[in-house]
């Protein structure tokens, strides 16, 4: 996805937008209900197991507590199931983006029709997890939907650029969160990766405006890994008892 598209894309409407910020208190049975006009998810197996796995995870040895987390969880995924199958990339016309004046992709159209869903349904989702977990409890959850792309991504930039400093890993964590929660929103792992390549946009846009060149950090990272790779295979060809290739 292109850069103009991305940030495009963020400003029209990614449903989580600004929610980090908020804090749900005392969900009631009537928070959790579908808002008017829409209809309840069918209940899906797949999204009952995944729940009841991120929730064993978390070692709360609390059934009752578990229960609900897991049915905050499960309703949460059949929902997206449900708006996913109902709203197709299609619904987004097949234009081109005004910022750079080519076609949109599939992906740009289906993050566009998907950021359209309900506010309610990632709102049902944060004030569920929040009535009954730790905010470190909330992040451990979001992690295991987005498979740790938070520390996994933060391990790259901390690769990339070995001096980065307090002030730029915050801003990156920052970013790499925002993007955790807005990407829950979202069916599959593809999807999930696009709205995490729009942050990490942002973190590079804000690397080349404080003092760096993410061009030049990145390709001295890769120049680096590839120096090392060819050292380690001249190395493995001269060890004692290595064969001829």
């Amino acid at each position: 996805m292109s850069k103009p598209l991305r940030i495009l894309v963020l400003f029209i409407g990614l449903g989580a937008a600004g929610s980090l910020a908020a804090h749900g208190q005392g969900l009631s049975n009537a928070a959790q209900a579908p808002a008017p006009g829409t209809v309840a998810p069918a209940a899906d197996p797949e999204a009952a197991k995944k729940a009841t796995e991120w929730v064993a995870a978390l070692n709360l040895r609390d059934a009752q507590k578990e229960a609900a987390i897991q049915q905050v969880i499960a309703t949460h995924l059949a929902a997206i199931r449900d708006y996913h199958n109902t709203h197709p990339y299609t619904e987004t016309p097949a234009g081109i983006n005004p910022a750079t004046g080519r076609p949109l992709s599939v992906m740009d159209r289906t993050l566009i029709t998907v950021s359209a869903m309900p506010k309610s349904i990632h709102d049902n989702l944060m004030a569920g997890l929040r009535q009954h977990l730790t905010p470190a409890q909330v992040e451990a959850v979001l992690d295991q939907y987005t498979i740790g792309k938070v520390a996994f991504t933060l391990n790259g930039y901390k690769s990339i650029v070995p001096d980065l400093t307090p002030t730029e890993e915050a801003v990156i964590v920052a970013n790499l969160k925002q993007a955790r929660e807005q990407a829950v929103d979202f069916k599959s792992m593809k999807e999930i990766s696009a709205v995490f390549e729009i942050y990490k946009t942002k973190n590079e846009d804000y690397l080349n405006t404080h003092g760096r060149s993410w061009r030049e950090l990145f390709k001295a990272y890769v120049d680096a890994a590839n120096a090392k790779k060819a050292a380690d295979k001249a190395r493995a060809a001269t060890a004692p008892g290595s064969s001829p290739k």
